[in-house]
């Protein structure tokens, strides 16, 4: 059944609002995936703090006109196009989208738009496979500490030694 225009509009609001709020977007290929597929990619997503929209690629280029993002929908991307909506951070659409696309072949990642300006597929899929913040602060804390350990334990190395010497004079 068409969509009438206020549901047209409606969903170009809904876009618009979407587009304002986002850190980063995926574009993805979904021809093919079952509805099972989707719902579980919409639950991986929605624990990363993403959205999924399915929309028509005239409705997306109009609100990507209206917002400057500089993207012809319709002449970039093909098939039916789903965007992912990143309001978290910037990489987690990426990510989730990426290990999506391993464990299921009709998922295919179609680019992305990240601080200003349109990204390929190479690049999206590299964003995929960088380490996590949480992991890559905690090689810098841990970097930054090891020579106060090291530190620490050559000066308990002197009192122990220190013990030791007192314990063997003791006997």
């Amino acid at each position: 059944m068409p969509q009438t225009k206020e549901q047209k509009k409606k969903i170009l609001e809904e876009l618009k609002e979407k587009i304002d709020k986002q850190k980063s977007v995926v574009f993805v290929a979904i021809e093919g995936l079952k509805a099972k597929d989707v719902f579980s990619l919409r639950e991986a997503l929605k624990a990363a703090d993403c959205v999924m929209s399915v929309v028509k690629k005239t409705l997306l280029d109009i609100a990507a006109k209206d917002k400057k993002m500089g993207i012809d929908v319709r002449k970039g991307l093909s098939g039916q196009v789903a965007v992912i909506f990143g309001f978290k951070d910037e990489i987690s659409p990426a990510k989730v989208a990426y290990k999506f696309s391993l464990e299921n072949k009709n998922l295919k990642i179609l680019g992305g738009w990240l601080e200003g300006r349109l990204r390929t597929i190479e690049e999206i899929v590299e964003l995929a496979k960088l380490p996590s913040r949480e992991y890559l602060l905690l090689k810098v804390v841990g970097t930054v500490s090891a020579p106060i350990f090291g530190f620490v334990n050559v000066l308990q190395g002197n009192i122990k030694s220190l013990v030791y010497i007192l314990s063997k004079i003791k006997k």
